[in-house]
């Protein structure tokens, strides 16, 4: 079906675009942008008043599928990425069994057939996410894995980290690296600090994050390959990247939205749902990061969507496990707390949701050109909204934005020349 949007304002950073234009949809490619475009037989979408981006792309999601479909599997999670905006999704590989081999691999790309929006599988670096042995990278990045990594585990042995990074290299793909030293963490569940010890729970240091921030930066410095960095959340992990990217150091990295909008504070309510890996850290983090946001040290925002069932957050606090939902929730929180506050505009903001994570995994996305897929995200910026349990569309409840209010709201996803979601 050809799809005609109409008198929206289009805003594509990658090509420095902000203004009033018609986009022509056929074959489930753009086909025309242009002012006052005709076409007959085509589905007309009135865009007026509304922001016209492309399709939004979370490089962080964690899906759950094999393994633990109970919480969450490739199509509901792909029914609440459309609606949180996003029609490509990264699929971290900490399932059960670990994306680490040709056949779990195949499995995840027939089940992405049937999703809402396009799904890039990350793969493991290690066989079962054990951090022993390298998983066989050559034949999983043929098979169509669009980077490495073993997010939910920080690798501890340097050796292998840097064999990892010198294979990637051959391979023209990224090393995802989650860090942290366990050694520090292990049995933590908050920011280490004057709070965890009020309310007597066991902390996590932020140093578990910068060591092994360091290390990487170090070992992506020695063998030039692309590193990208998971969830960073401390004040000392930004500096070390900018002083890495001034020295040339291929490194990029992401943040989440409930690292910039929320602190250890909350941990006080012992909701179980702020419970998540890196910790929630201070105020003097959170400004950090959000300097690190608009000087650009910091590449890219991801939702690191982690779903968990209830009965298993319904635990006490440190027996609870790490993660919260954020597909629903990381646009409006963008809008929220980056670009109402002035912290970023639209624009910057947009670039490290759309190009700037298409760039780093080597897809040909988040843009909005002719000849390129049809992947459009419209969002109605006046709309007013508050985030309700009937509004969650993944298997599992697991936020702690519920009773939310937001202003600004994605209303229509053009997936591949398809509409996907519309209100």
């Amino acid at each position: 079906m050809a799809i005609l949007i109409k008198n929206g304002r289009v805003i594509d950073p990658a090509s420095r675009t902000d203004k009033i234009l018609d986009i022509y949809i056929e074959g489930g490619k753009i086909s025309k942008i242009g002012k006052n475009l005709k076409t007959s037989g085509a589905k007309i979408l009135d865009a007026k008043n509304k922001i016209v981006l492309p399709g939004l792309i979370d490089m962080h999601t964690h899906l759950r599928e094999p393994g633990r479909e109970n919480v969450e599997t490739i199509l509901s999670g792909s029914i609440a990425a459309v609606h949180g905006g996003f029609t490509s999704i990264c699929c971290m590989p900490n399932t059960t069994p670990a994306i680490d081999n040709a056949s779990t691999l195949e499995f995840v790309l027939e089940k992405a057939k049937n999703a809402h929006c396009n799904v890039y599988p990350i793969a493991a670096i290690t066989k079962q996410r054990k951090g022993e042995t390298l998983s066989e990278m050559a034949e999983l990045k043929s098979l169509g894995a669009a980077g490495f990594s073993d997010d939910g585990s920080g690798i501890q042995n340097s050796h292998l980290m840097r064999r990892a990074m010198e294979y990637s290299l051959m391979l023209n793909v990224p090393i995802i690296s989650h860090c942290e030293d366990e050694s520090l963490s292990s049995c933590g569940s908050m920011n280490e600090g004057y709070i965890s010890t009020v309310l007597g729970l066991s902390g996590i240091p932020r140093e578990s994050e910068e060591i092994m921030v360091a290390r990487d930066l170090m070992l992506a410095q020695l063998t030039c390959a692309r590193l990208h960095i998971c969830h960073v959340s401390t004040k000392r992990s930004v500096e070390l990247i900018r002083s890495a990217k001034k020295r040339g150091v291929k490194v990029t990295c992401e943040v989440t939205p409930h690292h910039f909008t929320l602190t250890e504070e909350v941990v006080k309510t012992f909701d179980t749902n702020t419970k998540v890996n890196p910790p929630l850290r201070t105020k003097e983090d959170v400004k950090a990061l959000e300097k690190g946001l608009k000087d650009g040290t910091i590449d890219v925002i991801a939702s690191d969507h982690a779903p968990h069932l209830s009965t298993e957050k319904e635990l006490e606090y440190e027996n609870a496990p790490f993660g919260m939902l954020g597909l629903q929730t990381a646009f409006p929180l963008v809008m929220k707390q980056l670009v109402e506050r002035k912290v970023l505009t639209l624009a910057e903001a947009i670039e490290k949701l759309t190009i700037n994570p298409a760039q780093i995994l080597n897809i040909k996305k988040g843009r909005i050109r002719v000849g390129e897929d049809a992947d459009i995200t419209i969002f109605d910026p006046k709309k007013n909204w508050q985030f309700r349990n009937e509004d969650i569309k993944s298997l599992s409840e697991n936020s702690p934005f519920i009773g939310w209010n937001f202003t600004g709201k994605v209303v229509c996803v053009i997936v591949g020349g398809k509409i996907e979601f519309s209100q």
